[in-house]
């Protein structure tokens, strides 16, 4: 646990204390709600402008992409597809998806929670994202398991959680492959650890004041969060840059000599019973001229207009990328001059 950059010079824990807007890393809670509520990874939605009573929440790069898949849509974090599938299963859906898999910040149940709008920490957010990694079971971080006296007397021995599932099987695996996808053609395609699977999710905060980066394989969840502390902009630091590099400079070395394993589930079947409820849910793109409105839950999006203000291009195709055995003789990175590297490229 890294709490800031200098513990001599501020002793206050970022990691535990300091509550922060997730961004888009929020979006798996988004997903996973969507998912349970009968909707797949191959599921098709709109990206397209839409305004909710003045709201017109946009693109990060102000594109637009027609229909989309669902994984296609989380891995280019398209905001315009979070926001539909958050009115669609309902704000107050999503609160309660997020507090079963351990966040414990209020959330407000408003139609923004989907570009996560609502502060929370880095270390609930990492503990919400451990079920995605093994499984589906509900952890509760902690960092003191035993505490022994110099003779060996053991005066502590945190007992072991009792089996809570949060996530069904064929639930996670959906969210695993959506997630997976993420840093194979999606917005964490920078990140890479050797020979592992590993997946999770980028976000960045309005005005580049937060920017994040949630991964994990079937042994670590690691979660990197940076801004500064007067929550000013930060110098256009989005969590697909720096805290990618971060992460992947870190797990590489906690990786070195762990034997490689899958993620549970990862493996695992969600195909439609049926393909009458792939074809209910696609529709082809037209080109109307006025912003599409909100539409009322559960049903399939209407024919995606020409956006103003932005543009529609083919989302990429999903390319198949085989990784690399682990080299069990290759060094971790040198960590020497990472505070410098960090002050240097994101804090004012």
């Amino acid at each position: 646990m890294v709490g800031g950059r200098n513990y001599s010079e501020s002793q206050y824990n970022r990691a535990v204390t300091a509550k922060r807007q997730p961004g888009s890393s929020f979006k798996p809670f988004v997903y996973l709600t969507a998912v349970e509520a009968g909707l797949t990874p191959d599921t098709i939605r709109t990206d397209a402008p839409l305004d909710i009573k003045g709201w017109k929440p946009e693109n990060y790069t102000h594109e637009y992409f027609g229909s989309v898949t669902l994984t296609q849509a989380l891995a280019m974090s398209l905001n315009t597809v979070a926001v539909r599938l958050g009115v669609e299963v309902g704000a107050k859906n999503v609160v309660r998806t997020a507090h079963r898999l351990g966040i414990s910040s209020k959330l407000e149940p408003n139609v923004s929670i989907a570009l996560g709008t609502s502060e929370v920490s880095v270390l609930e957010l990492v503990g919400a994202y451990a079920p995605f990694a093994n499984g589906g079971y509900a952890v509760s971080p902690h960092v003191v398991t035993r505490i022994k006296t110099s003779s060996g007397k053991l005066l502590y021995d945190r007992p072991t959680d009792p089996p809570n599932q949060v996530i069904e099987p064929r639930y996670d695996a959906m969210m695993n492959a959506m997630m997976r996808e993420t840093l194979i053609s999606g917005t964490a395609r920078k990140a890479e650890i050797p020979g592992w699977t590993a997946a999770g999710k980028t976000g960045t905060s309005q005005d580049y004041r937060d920017a994040w980066f949630i991964g994990y394989t079937a042994k670590l969840v690691t979660g990197v969060w940076l801004g500064n502390d007067d929550n000013s902009p930060t110098k256009k630091a989005t969590g697909g840059g720096l805290p990618v590099e971060v992460w992947s400079r870190f797990m590489k070395a906690a990786h070195q000599g762990v034997p490689v394993a899958a993620i549970p589930n990862s493996q695992g079947s969600w195909a439609p019973a049926n393909l009458m409820q792939i074809s209910s849910q696609i529709t082809a793109p037209s080109a109307p001229s006025a912003p599409m409105q909100i539409q009322p839950p559960m049903q399939a999006p209407p024919p995606a207009p020409v956006p103003s203000g932005g543009y529609y291009r083919q989302p990429p195709p999903t390319p198949a990328r085989a990784s690399p055995p682990p080299n069990p003789n290759a060094r971790p990175e040198a960590a020497a001059g990472l505070d410098g590297w960090l002050a240097d490229r994101l804090f004012r």
